[in-house]
C-alpha cells in the first residue's frame, strides 16, 4: 500500500470517528439542539474549502514565477476540489440554517460572499478549457487563481465588516474543550481528504497532459 492509499484510508477512518462522536457521543449544544452536530462537518469542509483555493493561489504564484506546468496543474486540482468545497459547505449551511433561522437561504453576507466562490471558480475552470496551449492556459490560469484569492479573506472578514445573522467564525477557542477539539479533529480528518483527492487528481492531470503533448497516435 503505497503513501497516498495510506493517507486516503486514514481521512477515511478520522470522517468516520468524527461522525460517530459528533452523532451519538457527544450531547447536542444546548441552545442549537441536535442541529448543532451539523457543525463538526460544516465548520471543517469550509475552513478546508478555503485551504484549497489558498493551494491554487500558491500554485498560481509559483507557475508565475518558476513557469513549470507542474505547478499549474497542482491549482488545477485543487480548485476542482475547492470548488466541490464550497458547494458542500452551502449545501450544508442551508441544512443548518433552516431550523436556526427559519428560512433555507438567507441573503447574510457569509452566505453570499461564500456563494460567490462558485462561479468565481467555475469560471477558473471554465477559462481552462478555451485555450489549447499548455503554457497560455497555465498562464491565463495563474492571473485567475491569484485575483480569485481576494474573495476568500472577504467571506472570512464578512462577520466581521457587515451586519450578518451569521454567528462569528467557529473555533477551538470560542467553543467549549470537547467540541472545540471535536471541530480540529474533523478539520483534520477533511484536510487528509482534500490533500488525497487532490493529488489523485493531479496524477491524473499530469497523464492527461502527457497525452496532451504526445499528439494523436498515428494509426
Amino acid at each position: 500500500m503505497n503513501r497516498l492509499t495510506t493517507l486516503g484510508w486514514m481521512s477515511i477512518t478520522l470522517i468516520a470517528v468524527v461522525g460517530v462522536l459528533g452523532l451519538f457521543v457527544l450531547p447536542a449544544d444546548a441552545l442549537q439542539g441536535e442541529v448543532s452536530r451539523l457543525l463538526y462537518v460544516h465548520v471543517p469542509i469550509a475552513w478546508v474549502m478555503m485551504l484549497a483555493f489558498f493551494v491554487v493561489f500558491l500554485m498560481s504564484i509559483l507557475y508565475l514565477v518558476q513557469r513549470r506546468l507542474k505547478w499549474d496543474l497542482l491549482a488545477a486540482s485543487a480548485a476542482e476540489v475547492g470548488l466541490v468545497g464550497a458547494i458542500l459547505t452551502l449545501v450544508l449551511g442551508t441544512l443548518w440554517g433552516r431550523p436556526t433561522w427559519g428560512v433555507w437561504w438567507a441573503w447574510d453576507p457569509r452566505i453570499t460572499t461564500t456563494a460567490l466562490l462558485v462561479p468565481i471558480y467555475a469560471g477558473y475552470l471554465v477559462v481552462r478549457s478555451m485555450s489549447e496551449d499548455p503554457d497560455q492556459r497555465a498562464r491565463w490560469a495563474a492571473v485567475i487563481g491569484l485575483i480569485a484569492f481576494v474573495q476568500v479573506p472577504i467571506v472570512y472578514l464578512s462577520v466581521f465588516w457587515w451586519r450578518s445573522l451569521h454567528q462569528p467564525p467557529s473555533s477551538p477557542q470560542s467553543m467549549w474543550g470537547v467540541y472545540g477539539l471535536m471541530l480540529m479533529l474533523g478539520f483534520v480528518a477533511y484536510a487528509g481528504a482534500f490533500a488525497y483527492l487532490w493529488l489523485r487528481r493531479y496524477r491524473l492531470a499530469a497523464t492527461e497532459l502527457e497525452l496532451e503533448l504526445s499528439g494523436p497516435e498515428e494509426g
